[in-house]
């Protein structure tokens, strides 16, 4: 069979490929058939014994996916295809409640939240995993110091555990928001044509509810057709937020392995990695470039869910093509995000002596802030402190020389401050704030 679409070939791990595939669709289609007859033999619209036989015959080794699609060449409608599948297997009169009072989006959207919640369940594991690789990392590297870089350009120390540690802090905050929407997304609905439950009599709120509680997922209190669109976009958007942090992270990879600062790497197989297919010394940051690639496919797909959501009165029928796209693709390439980011993260190469290097390559400049401070706390003021330091940095800038040389000859700045004073302040490991205890208390918060 020629395969077209990469994710088949590519991208994606067997566990979240799984809740997709053709024919674990059709099981909670089936799944959702068999909890609607249970939840009708509840009420005496379904003989028990009928119910029992549905359930029995709810299962992909009794209702293959090759006879549902033989079905639907014929009918040319993908649900009363299971619904005719399910009828033929059972034995005796059970057939004939198949689907009883239903409509078709009551089992599909019901057995599309059951896929939502368990590639909730895998995402969640997959966050839990990147947490503890990127904490690993900022306790290794609480003390490892560093420049911080704002536009681009060398702005005051930091250490690298402290980056660490606020990219921990935003997964936890990703990990937050998926389970926050996990209740409001996991919903299904069992009330029939346009949400009113008539085929389904007196007793259809309690149908609906019994098999809702049934298959363990919420319920679409007041549905038009289907359930609202408005829940799905919303998990498409958090997932798409995630994408953005994935690739953030990957992008401050990418760009501290670049030659000319080179403060870490991802992981390389000096033994069969190659880098280049010419270049025979390369060694490119190619698993997160890989995230950064994936992460613009994710968030694209915001848009067509959003456009799901303004259906025409009750429903129609244009939001069905873009969620059998959408929804696998997101979750199936969310989890390869988070699984890649994970591994870049668990198996980084930092390098301190580089991080030490670019430091010192600033000859004392990425230190302006903390001789200002210094000048500030002798009654000059903050203005005019701001003022001297930026010419005496200027100054330096333009002779190439040190900071601590542009001080010492500036008598404004040296009549207030010894030189000891100024080499305090020029001294990066002094003015790293409250880097490790905010590691320290960020990793703990998070464990």
């Amino acid at each position: 069979m020629s395969l077209l679409c990469p994710i088949d070939f590519r991208y994606g791990r067997p566990k979240m490929k799984s809740i997709f595939e053709e024919e674990a669709r059709l099981q909670r289609l089936l799944e959702v058939e068999a909890a609607l007859a249970r939840a009708e033999a509840k009420v005496g619209l379904v003989p028990r014994e009928a119910a029992a036989e549905i359930t029995k015959k709810a299962t992909t080794k009794q209702v293959t996916v090759r006879r549902v699609e033989e079905l639907e060449r014929q009918t040319r409608h993908d649900l009363m295809a299971v619904v005719l599948a399910l009828t033929e297997a059972c034995s005796g009169d059970a057939g004939k409640y198949v689907h009883l009072g239903a409509t078709s989006n009551d089992i599909q959207d019901s057995a599309t939240a059951l896929q939502i919640r368990d590639a909730i369940r895998v995402l969640d594991e997959d966050l839990a995993g990147l947490i503890d690789a990127l904490a690993d990392l900022a306790m290794k590297h609480k003390k490892t110091i560093m420049l911080g870089r704002t536009h681009g350009q060398a702005a005051v120390p930091i250490t690298f555990g402290l980056k660490m540690a606020v990219f921990a802090s935003e997964v936890a905050r990703q990990r937050e928001r998926l389970r926050e929407v996990g209740p409001r997304i996991v919903v299904g609905k069992m009330s029939g044509a346009v949400g009113t439950g008539a085929a389904f009599g007196p007793r259809a709120m309690d149908i609906q509810s019994a098999a809702m509680s049934d298959l363990g997922i919420g319920t679409e209190e007041a549905a038009t057709q289907v359930v609202g669109r408005d829940r799905h976009a919303e998990f498409i958007g958090v997932v798409a937020n995630l994408a953005a942090s994935l690739e953030k992270f990957c992008t401050e990879v990418r760009n501290l392995q670049r030659t000319e600062i080179g403060e870490v790497a991802e992981a390389f197989d000096a033994e069969s990695q190659v880098g280049s297919s010419t270049m025979a010394n390369k060694e490119n940051p190619v698993a997160s470039e890989n995230v950064c690639s994936l992460a613009r496919i994710v968030r694209s797909l915001v848009i067509p869910a959003l456009e799901d959501v303004p259906l025409w009165h009750e429903r129609d029928l244009t939001n069905s093509a873009a969620e059998r796209i959408l929804l696998p693709h997101a979750c199936v390439l969310i989890d390869e995000m988070l699984a890649r980011t994970t591994e870049v993260f668990r198996t980084l190469r930092v390098f301190p002596d580089r991080m030490r290097a670019n430091l010192e390559a600033t000859k004392g400049q990425v230190m302006g802030e903390a001789v200002m401070m210094a000048l500030a706390g002798k009654e000059l003021g903050r203005q005019e402190a701001h003022k001297l330091v930026r010419e005496a940095a200027q100054a330096a800038r333009t002779k190439g020389i040190h900071l601590r040389e542009g001080l010492l000859t500036e008598p404004r700045i040296s009549k207030l401050l010894s030189k000891a004073e100024i080499d305090a302040a020029l001294n990066p490991e002094a003015y790293l704030g409250q880097s490790v205890a905010i590691v320290e208390a960020t990793i703990k918060r998070l464990r």
